[in-house]
């Protein structure tokens, strides 16, 4: 298995066109952009609800 070249990333953004259709696909992609940014922040500790608790002290 090798590493996820041009061809390939055409190929399923063609897919995703198809299957979704065009008025959807901003939709998608605010959606995605909002889930990753969740997740860094997740990853960088900023959403732990631990992480309050420990400031307190």
């Amino acid at each position: 298995m090798g590493r996820i070249g041009l061809p390939e990333i055409l190929l399923i953004l063609v897919v995703i066109l198809l299957f979704f259709g065009v008025k959807r696909l901003p939709e998608i992609g605010n959606s995605l952009g909002k889930a990753i940014r969740e997740f860094q922040k997740a990853m960088k500790g900023g959403n732990d609800p631990d992480n309050k608790n420990e400031k307190t002290s």
